[in-house]
């Protein structure tokens, strides 16, 4: 069975962002280069999951539909709400200034098609439902420019490209279906297979899987940054993006760093819901000066811009802050990192991981309470700390489990310290793919924090693109690792993320790791009295069935490396004991405990 799927950036942009490094920083004048929520298992409300540096090819172009040049994906609403037969409504399209257009899943084939990731919501059936179509200020294009194995991994039946009938109709059950516009007025789509399905379901990690969650991430992104474009009025922004244009033409890759970055993602979804809302405060269209700043000094091409610095203190996305000598709008020019104060963004050891205290998008904005706080910017001492347990929990996870380490590096940009008093040891926002909140912790702490957390960022990418349930988010469920109920999407993701955890401590005992047995006999335990909930769950859809039986399918290979003794065992007794507690605190909610 082949999963063929759809996302849509304006359906998630009141609660989503962030996206994967993909390799080197850009070299030469680069300022960067040479420095070194709750969610505790799920979901809460209002912290959904999901996205770094873009693979962003940015061309201005003139309107080529009927041209059939490869037209960029419209940021499409993709609401699935009837029989779906692939029937498209659009409206308010205007004159087009540019195209946005993501290159990342089509490399194999050089159609020049881009996946369109509109969320497609619904039964699994339904129609395709596109608004907001207006004109755009730029062209973006992923192009990578490196070698090495996400180079040349587009190749099989994960990368091809079809036509669909709407979501999970058709002739392939289940299927989803969705993607970018083709040349022509067709549409592209994210092909997922039954294997890449079941490798991303496993948590292990696996090729196919990191190249698709890094592409949806990508095309993602893409598509609300046209979004802003679009409802951007004024020719203030026409005159940001142009610079962007003029630094990408310089150094693609710089361009690409910034504008994928997650807080990047944190700030276009802030202000195109500020473009878009009756009241409240407006919309800070000003960063998108500051970014295309950062990516120009990046590139270090010649420029001219003035900007407002707030509070003293000048944000550029990637770099860090700039804090002038006087008050009052700010000239920049290529010569400005060099001449005025910095506080650069602090690179943590070994990779292109940052730790990022200052960027004023690395969580979302005041307005929006959220269960946990960033800190604020940290002491060199602080800074020091960091450096000392990231390397520490580097080097369990290479020790213990090298592919998973591997796997952090390439979806992880960004780790973002909380606050002290923080209850949760990390959380993942939907905004800034990417990106970890994380506090500090000792090294064996940390690592499983971060093996827990990109799984978040994981599921979120695809459930993105596939539609793996229809429940609503009435919280009824028992989840083992947390005291309320919870909607099925949060235990969904709780035992996805605790799956990936029974694995790391299985590995790490064999590589004889204290109390790393006890560890995951209990999270395991866990996940076990969890699945036939899933399983027996009506709302999932086909997709949905075939991604929770390949968890089952991926606990049950556990079996083949027991821990020793009766922990297995003790530690279901355990959980036995916690549930008949909740059971008694929760009356009301018993019956949905058992399958």
């Amino acid at each position: 069975m082949t999963h063929h799927a759809r996302a849509d950036a304006r359906s998630r942009a009141g609660s989503d962002a962030q996206n994967p490094p993909d390799g080197d920083p850009p070299q030469g004048r680069d300022p960067s280069r040479g420095r070194e929520a709750p969610l505790d298992g799920d979901l809460p409300p209002g912290l959904n999951l999901l996205p770094g540096p873009a693979q962003g090819r940015i061309r201005a172009q003139a309107p080529d539909r009927a041209q059939g040049q490869g037209l960029a994906p419209d940021p499409a609403q993709g609401q699935g709400q009837g029989q779906g037969q692939g029937q498209a409504q659009e409206r308010g399209q205007g004159p087009a200034q540019g195209r946005i257009r993501d290159q990342a899943s089509d490399r194999a084939q050089g159609q020049g098609q881009a996946p369109d990731p509109a969320q497609g919501q619904g039964q699994g059936q339904g129609q395709a439902q596109e608004r907001g179509q207006g004109p755009a200020r730029g062209r973006i294009r992923d192009r990578d420019q490196g070698q090495g194995p996400d180079r040349d991994q587009g190749q099989g039946p994960d990368r091809e490209q079809v036509r669909g009938d709407g979501l999970g109709t058709g002739r392939d059950p289940g299927v989803v279906r969705g993607g970018a516009a083709e040349p022509g007025g067709g549409f592209a789509r994210f092909t997922v297979s039954s294997h890449t399905l079941r490798a991303l379901a496993s948590t292990e990690p696996s090729a196919e899987g990191t190249r698709l969650v890094r592409d949806v991430r990508r095309s993602k992104r893409l598509l609300l940054l046209r979004a802003v474009l679009d409802a951007a009025p004024g020719a203030e922004a026409a005159e940001r993006w142009a610079l962007l244009e003029e630094a990408e033409r310089q150094d693609p890759e710089a361009v690409r760093d910034v504008l994928h970055y997650p807080a990047t993602g944190v700030w276009a979804e802030e202000t195109l819901r500020r473009l878009h809302a009756p009241q409240g405060p407006p919309p800070d269209l000003a960063h998108l000066g500051a970014l295309a700043v950062a990516a120009a000094l990046r590139a270090g091409i010649g420029f001219k811009a003035t900007l407002r610095p707030v509070g003293g203190r000048l944000a550029l996305p990637t770099l860090g802050l700039l804090r002038p000598d006087r008050p009052g709008p700010l000239a920049l020019t290529e010569r400005s990192w060099d001449s005025c104060a910095t506080l650069p963004l602090h690179a943590l050891p070994g990779g292109r991981t940052a730790l990022d205290d200052l960027d004023p998008y690395r969580a979302p904005p005041a307005a929006h309470p959220a269960p946990v706080r960033p800190a604020r910017r940290l002491t060199p001492k602080g800074h020091k700390r960091w450096d000392t347990q990231w390397s520490g929990a580097l080097t369990l996870l290479e020790r213990y489990d090298s592919t998973r380490a591997d796997e952090i590096g390439r979806l992880l940009r960004s780790v973002v310290p909380l606050a002290g008093g923080t209850r949760s040891s990390g959380a993942t926002l939907p905004a800034a793919a990417g990106s970890v909140l994380a506090r500090a912790q000792a090294p064996p702490a940390l690592a499983a924090t971060l093996v827990h957390e990109v799984q978040h960022g994981k599921l979120a990418a695809l459930a993105d693109i596939l539609t793996l349930h229809t429940a609503d988010r009435t919280p009824r469920l028992w989840a083992p690792w947390r005291s309320d109920p919870r909607p099925l999407e949060g235990l969904l993701h709780g035992a996805y993320a605790h799956l990936a955890l029974a694995g790391y401590w299985q590995r790490a005992a064999l590589y004889g790791a204290r109390g790393a047995w006890a560890q995951h006999a209990r999270v395991r335990a866990q996940v076990a009295a969890v699945l036939p909930v899933l399983r027996a769950q009506p709302q999932l859809t086909l997709a949905g069935r075939e991604f929770v039986d390949g968890m089952a399918a991926a606990e049950r290979t556990m079996d083949e490396l027991p821990p020793p003794g009766d922990q297995h065992a003790t530690a279901r007794r355990a959980l036995e004991r916690e549930r008949r507690a909740w059971c008694e605190a929760h009356p009301e909610l018993a019956a949905f405990v058992q399958v």
